[in-house]
């Protein structure tokens, strides 16, 4: 790249960011990023990857829900969604589309954290914020916004040393979409708190892809092989995890899952009968958090350039409706929507009244 197009990218500098509440930085070691400042209004871009659960359809529906309240859609010329698929390539193809478009930013839930190297470049190069979240970027030349993934496995981990009796036996893991930085971090967490128990722990993995009718196929299809676990963790799919356990009339157990409403429910209402919870994780409202992260981006205000978001965490007993989960809503609801330090709350009704399609 010549040095001009070097400029166009960020300056580090020194921080606090000018939002300190609501953009947290990872580390003490985290870098600052302030960007030349630009006259809006903007045009602005999500590029999402898969689309086949309920949690990014509700992140889709989310981000078009946060670009129409209206002091955002006042700094809007354009928002634009497009989902491709499973398809690594094609994901970097669209983000490469809206870089050569002329979008101001780009938000990216990222199919693979490794491969988008190059287009980090090419946005940095034509001065264009890149922003990541949820499955972010193995890089620190562009924005990421995340809960600490690993972490959560960790303390999916941690609750199930402490709450299967005897502290040992043979646990289910369902993972998520293979490939992506959410599975393999809150994999690692998982694995790592199991190896430095004392067990011993047996180990069965089946792949759920985040879905609730994958993962309750797939676990009954572990529950028929296996017969019986003593604990189970679920990155997602959460409610049609525990359905198969209840379908194949396996006993409850421990179960570190996801932020489902309907995961939720049946916690609460299975809790006498020996369901014991713990529910963890990061709404779909984090989308939100990143367009307003590229949004100060754009404005020339300081960011972190690794932002870290809140845990919504709930455990046995403390299931209670109207707070943590509520029963007239559906089961796909994801909990946890609400980023009061960023000043982002957004009911069900504002979530579920969007579309889901590209636009």
């Amino acid at each position: 790249m010549t040095a001009g197009a070097q400029a166009a990218g960020p300056e580090i500098v020194a921080g606090p960011s000018a939002d300190p509440e609501c953009y947290k930085p990872l580390t003490a070691e985290t870098k600052f990023f302030q960007y030349p400042k630009k006259e809006g209004p903007y045009r602005i871009a999500l590029a999402n990857g898969f689309i086949g659960n309920t949690w990014r359809i509700q992140m889709v529906q989310t981000a078009k829900a946060y670009a129409e309240q209206p002091d955002v859609k006042a700094k809007l010329k354009e928002f634009k969604v497009v989902s491709t698929g499973d398809d690594v390539a094609a994901q970097i193809a669209a983000v490469d589309n809206f870089i050569n478009s002329g979008y101001d930013a780009v938000i990216v839930n990222a199919q693979n954290p490794t491969a988008f190297k190059p287009v980090i470049k090419r946005a940095k190069a034509a001065g264009v914020v890149l922003v990541a979240f949820d499955n972010t970027l193995d890089s620190d030349e562009a924005i990421n916004v995340n809960v600490d993934q690993k972490g959560l496995g960790k303390l999916w981990g941690e609750w199930l040393v402490k709450n299967v009796p005897g502290g040992k036996g043979k646990l289910l893991e369902v993972r998520g979409v293979t490939g992506t930085s959410v599975d393999r971090d809150r994999h690692d967490g998982i694995q790592e708190v199991l190896a430095a128990s004392p067990g011993p722990w047996e180990r069965v993995e089946v792949v759920g892809r985040w879905d609730d009718g994958t993962a309750q196929k797939v676990v009954a299809d572990a529950i028929a092989v296996h017969k019986k676990f003593d604990g189970v963790s679920v990155q997602g799919g959460s409610t049609g995890t525990v359905r198969a356990m209840i379908d194949a009339g396996h006993p409850f157990v421990p179960v570190g899952g996801e932020t489902e409403n309907g995961f939720r429910k049946l916690c609460a209402e299975h809790s006498k009968d020996g369901l014991k919870c713990t529910s963890a994780g990061s709404g779909p409202a984090q989308v939100a958090v990143a367009m307003k992260t590229a949004l100060a981006a754009l404005d020339g205000q300081i960011v972190p350039q690794s932002i870290a978001l809140p845990l919504s965490i709930v455990s046995d007993p403390d299931f209670k409706d109207g707070e943590s989960f509520y029963s007239r809503e559906t089961d796909n609801f994801f909990v946890g929507n609400s980023f009061p330090t960023c000043g982002i709350n957004f009911t069900a009704q504002e979530i579920m009244g969007q579309s889901q399609a590209n636009q």
